[in-house]
């Protein structure tokens, strides 16, 4: 049987598999200060960056309609995964289960079967259950199977991440201004991770570095099978640091494989300049 997997555009994909045809992005828009962006193959994040260091105000994501998602579902496909951004976190995973909903209400009779994952993460944390979706539909799995795997697989799934920039947290409301004042007097930077789709603070160090390392302790010592997983790790605009990253995590842990990738919009605005995002 065919299969499609549909993403958000919280989803970071590497070049080669935004070409592998069984793949398509529903994007995200991004508003700053009154200006939008679509957050797809047009979204210049250098710019972007720029808008929002610029900006007093905090940028804001939309996420897409439930039309953009029954778009998506059109095809021959006999199977379709959705993967969304947590749904804890963004409206995104509600549009896509209205859209299928949408879906079976405008194509009555229809055999297509559609399953709605809220990724319980972010970038490259729905990039890997992705990843996975595909692997097991490439195996020959039944829909039922593909399904039931790839939620156990969310389930056990870890992210961590540190942000160099920490803008968008104090735009957004998220520290209150004596914590955003020692914040940025003591160059704090706070070591975060997903439980279940929400965001908790794991501790905190100062400097990125030390925050950096102390993420990589924090991860191998909580993890295990590493030789049968991947390690994502997403970057805001800083290469260099995502490979310092990956390089000390392959060093404590001998991961399957690695996948790398420079944030797309909504990974961008969340994140900051800077920002790393390690998901196993």
């Amino acid at each position: 049987m065919g299969y499609k997997i549909v993403v958000d555009s919280c989803c970071d994909l590497t070049p080669e598999k935004k070409a592998d045809g069984h793949f398509q992005i529903v994007p995200l828009t991004l508003e700053v200060n009154g200006r939008h962006w679509v957050d797809d193959e047009s979204f210049d994040q250098l710019e972007y960056l720029a808008a929002v260091a610029a900006s007093s105000e905090c940028a804001h994501t939309a996420c897409p309609s439930p039309g953009a998602y029954e778009n998506a579902f059109e095809g021959e496909e006999d199977m379709v995964f959705v993967v969304t951004l947590s749904q804890h976190l963004s409206g995104s995973y509600s549009s896509a289960v209205v859209a299928r909903d949408m879906f079976y209400d405008d194509n009555p009779g229809s055999e297509k079967q559609i399953h709605v994952f809220s990724s319980d993460s972010a970038c490259c944390g729905e990039s890997l259950v992705a990843f996975e979706i595909q692997r097991q539909a490439e195996a020959g799995k039944s829909f039922s199977e593909i399904v039931e795997h790839v939620q156990y697989f969310i389930d056990h799934m870890k992210t961590y991440f540190v942000l160099e920039d920490m803008d968008p947290l104090k735009k957004n409301g998220r520290l209150t201004g004596l914590a955003a004042l020692m914040v940025t007097a003591l160059n704090i930077r706070p070591i975060m991770a997903g439980n279940h789709g929400v965001i908790v603070k794991l501790g905190q160090s100062r400097g990125i570095n030390r925050a950096l390392k102390a993420m990589v302790n924090h991860a191998v010592t909580n993890g295990s099978d590493f030789s049968q997983k991947t390690l994502g790790i997403v970057h805001v605009n800083c290469p260099e640091r995502a490979a310092w990253v990956r390089d000390m995590l392959l060093e404590k842990a001998p991961f399957k494989e690695v996948y790398l990738c420079n944030a797309a919009g909504v990974s961008t605005t969340y994140a900051g300049d800077g920002g790393i995002v390690v998901t196993f």
